[in-house]
């Protein structure tokens, strides 16, 4: 068995244990009993169902916890027993279960990697890299964009803009209305409606109107995302990113989302619980695609839409089928009408019947044909109806079916452009998604930044592409792969590679200055030239560099993979580096393992032994972050000897850093304490400054863990001189951190406080709230052990404070210390609670 399958056994035993105390603390209510209470609560529990949970036999879903929870404290009233007041309050359970997922989670995590990236590469798609240790967050801002207010202070409002000239659809709107009153029409289970139907049929805007009709019967906001299920050109979105972005919509900090699908997928139904949200999950591919992202809660009601039918989402899951049919004559003529006007219909009615007849009543075409016509108002609608009917090469993908039926739409369009936009809308058919911003057009076609803005334009005027947000711009998935068909019939071979050499080199270049400013004492690398045409954004300090990786997150995943699948392997590898620091800042450690298989394969691939260096360590780190000791050796050791092949002092350094802190998660403190002093070697050899700093550092805090305090004080001093004389002022903090740690073992505690107040200083100024709340850890155990309770408890509530905001776990167990009996604050929880807090002043880069 495995450590981390034996960690998932041990914790999934330990909450069936906390689980049965509440039982038994509660009045030991038999099974009977708590089905009983439950079905009376309107969350019923089948016996079965609580012997399986209470033996440990299955994980526990939150339904659950809360439905067990509730019926428990439910019988102690009744028996009049007097539970623990932290045993009735939910957060107290929502923190363990949390836990729970993620160790379970981490059991199955590097083979569903493996298998996932595996398949991506295949299908020339992407995801995320790791490199080291967390940095500080933009000041002023949350990683998530969310700000870190509590959960339930988050309300997320995602739908795209409505259709402005929406018309028919009434008896299916009718059925969408009555969803609403039949919403709880059996308990625990939430309302899900599929509208199907062909391609172009107004699937999403009959959805997304509806939602915006009925946003404020949900008030507890309303999610969105394109699965992509149909883009033939790029990758279907992956529930688990999805979940990501949908729990950090919900108000979940970065840090707290889980690794994994399936934990991920049991947060987000916690999260959910008792809220009032609409989820519109639009263009889903499979089944398998959406049921991870179908909340339990009854107050939710979920729209899906697809081309397919997805039987076992009807059959399973109880939705209730929407069959949309192409328009009716009279609808396509209203909906001309509405952009056109009666008038000029009227003028020319046999023109209007055969634009009619070849939109073969899809809203998507009509759109198309509206829009020309608009723009041209001068413009015959018969010439229009000639032109659309018109024969051309194209007539090859008509076969009597609508959805292919339109392309003769988008090549009317399509030759309508002036020469620029074409182009432009061929070329868009190469850019993986999921959408595309000016400057990266501007690299596809070679042309200033203005001009490709000015080209977008005129694509969004002519309902060729959407600007689904301010600067950034949708190609709906039948356009994708008309515009995928028409660059690769056009376009040469070398001039369509030159068009994504300069892409690549645009995310390469702007995601390498972005990278320098969130963390500037990084090793660098050389990219790759930038390509003549290549459009670079200028990103003027540390909060612009994290609002573009924010935005670009899942277009850079989607353009690592595709660099790799098209063999750009060396910019591949380096934009894997760039995305390093971001990712592993957001917790995204599941994405930085999969890119930087990637990044190994391209690097090999080159016989770059630089790269793979760099990619064996970042991987590295990303195990290391999820608990998996036994891959974090193997790529730390395969890194650490490319680096002395190259003969990379500083490399080598890094490595031996990082060895260091894999084997003070071991408890080898002895060892961590040997590879620390490996990598002053080395970096002193170096002359690196900044890794003799770090280096210095790690060996005072294993010196402490030794117990060997005044060494402690003598390492941690040498390296605060260091970073001082660099301007390091981050890493002074965590050297403040330390040393007020070993003064604090040497029951020196005004020197200890005074040592965290330092820190604290340096915290606020980088607007590091998690490490402030550490530190204030920290300070109230000094202010505790120097005899003063007001301050310590003083200092463990602001600690309380920020951790709550933060949404981070160690909250439980400080609050556990708060609530606690004065004589408990000593000792081994004191020690354990600052050991788990300062862990990361091991500095891995």
């Amino acid at each position: 068995m495995s450590e981390v399958g034996g960690n998932a056994q041990q914790a999934s035993a330990w909450f069936a244990d906390e689980l049965r105390r509440l039982r038994q603390l509660s009045g030991a209510p038999s099974l009977n009993t708590l089905v009983a209470i439950s079905t009376a609560q309107g969350q019923p529990l089948a016996r079965s169902t609580i012997s399986d949970k209470l033996n440990a036999k299955s994980l526990p879903d939150w339904p659950f916890v809360v439905a067990f929870v509730k019926a428990c404290v439910a019988h102690a009233d009744r028996a009049g027993v007097r539970l623990p007041a932290d045993l009735t309050e939910m957060r107290h359970w929502d923190a363990r279960h949390w836990r729970l997922l993620r160790i379970a989670d981490a059991a199955h995590t590097e083979d569903r990697l493996r298998a996932a990236a595996h398949a991506q590469i295949g299908r020339r798609t992407g995801s995320a890299a790791p490199a080291s240790q967390p940095e500080p967050p933009v000041p002023g801002s949350s990683p998530t964009g969310q700000g870190a207010g509590a959960l339930d202070s988050v309300t997320p409002r995602q739908l795209p803009a409505a259709v402005p000239h929406f018309v028919g659809r009434r008896a299916a709107l009718t059925a969408l209305d009555a969803l609403l009153a039949h919403r709880h029409r059996a308990p625990g289970t939430t309302t899900i409606c599929l509208i199907s139907g062909t391609a172009g049929v107004g699937k999403t805007s009959l959805a997304v109107g509806w939602a915006h009709q009925v946003a404020d019967r949900f008030p507890d906001g309303q999610l969105y995302v394109n699965l992509r299920g149909f883009d033939a050109t790029g990758p279907a979105a992956s529930p688990a990113e999805v979940l990501r972005e949908f729990l950090e919509a919900l108000g979940v900090p970065a840090q707290r989302v889980p690794a994994g699908q399936d934990a991920r997928s049991g947060l987000y139904r916690s999260v959910l619980t008792g809220r009032r949200v609409l989820v519109l999950l639009d263009n889903a591919g499979d089944v398998d695609q959406v049921r991870p992202l179908l909340p339990g809660s009854p107050e939710c009601l979920v729209v899906v839409t697809s081309r397919g039918h997805l039987a076992g989402l009807v059959t399973i899951e109880g939705a209730v089928p929407l069959l949309l049919d192409p328009l009716p004559r009279r609808e396509s003529h209203e909906l001309l009408s509405r952009r056109l006007g009666a008038d000029r219909l009227e003028n020319e009615p046999e023109a209007t019947n055969r634009i009619v007849d070849a939109a073969a009543g899809l809203p998507l075409a009509l759109a198309i044909v509206a829009g020309r016509a608009a723009v041209q108002p001068a413009l015959g609608l018969g010439r229009l109806a000639d032109e659309l009917t018109g024969s051309d090469g194209l007539d090859r993908f008509s076969h009597g079916d609508a959805a292919t039926d339109v392309r003769t739409v988008f090549s009317w369009s399509y030759r309508n452009l002036d020469a620029t936009s074409a182009r432009a809308f061929r070329l868009l058919g190469l850019h993986p998604g999921p959408d595309v911003s000016v400057p990266a057009l501007a690299s596809l076609v070679g042309a200033p930044v203005a001009e490709a803005g000015r080209t977008l334009a005129a694509l969004v005027r002519a309902n060729l592409l959407s600007e689904h947000l301010p600067q950034r711009y949708v190609l709906h998935d039948l356009l994708r792969a008309y515009a995928a068909e028409l660059v690769a019939e056009h376009e040469p071979e070398q001039a369509r590679r030159q068009a994504l050499g300069r892409l690549i080199d645009s995310y390469l270049h702007t995601g390498y200055a972005a990278d320098l400013l969130l963390y500037d004492q990084r090793d660098p690398i050389s990219p790759t030239p930038a390509r003549p045409g290549t459009a670079i954004t200028a990103l003027i300090d540390r909060a612009a560099a994290w609002r573009w990786f924010t935005s670009e997150h899942r277009v850079l995943l989607t353009v690592i993979g595709l660099a790799t699948d098209a063999r750009f392997d060396t910019p591949a590898w380096q934009l894997a580096w760039v995305v390093n620091t971001y990712l592993d800042r957001l917790g995204a450690w599941q994405e930085q393992l999969v890119v930087q298989e990637w990044a190994l394969l391209a690097a090999s691939r080159v016989a770059d032994r630089d790269g793979q260096a760099r990619a064996h360590r970042n991987r590295a780190v990303a195990c290391l972050r999820l608990g998996d000791h036994h891959q974090a050796r193997v790529h730390l050791r395969r890194s650490l000897r490319l680096y002395a092949g190259l003969g990379d002092a500083i490399g080598s350094a890094r490595a031996h850093l990082n060895l260091g802190i894999l084997a003070e998660r071991l408890g080898r403190y002895e060892q961590a304490l040997q590879h620390a002093q490996q990598a002053l070697d080395l970096f002193t050899a170096a002359e690196n400054p900044n890794g003799r700093a770090n280096a210095l550092n790690n060996i005072g805090w294993y010196h402490s863990q030794l117990g060997n305090h005044r060494q402690a004080i003598d390492y941690c001093t040498q390296a605060l001189v260091l970073q001082r004389q660099v301007g390091n002022r981050y890493w002074q903090a965590h050297t403040w951190d330390s040393l007020g740690y070993a003064h604090h073992r040497l029951e020196q505690q005004a020197e200890a406080i005074r040592c965290y107040r330092n820190a604290l200083a340096l915290w606020r100024e980088a607007a590091e709230r998690y490490y402030e709340a550490t530190t204030l850890t920290h300070l109230g155990d000094s202010h505790r052990a120097a005899g003063a309770p007001g301050p310590a408890r003083r200092a463990w509530r602001r600690a309380l404070k920020i951790l709550e905001l933060l949404g981070h776990p160690d909250a439980d167990q400080l609050r556990d210390r708060l609530h606690a009996e004065p004589a408990r604050f000593r000792d081994q929880r004191a020690e354990t609670l600052s050991g788990r807090a300062t862990e990361s002043h091991r500095a891995p880069r």
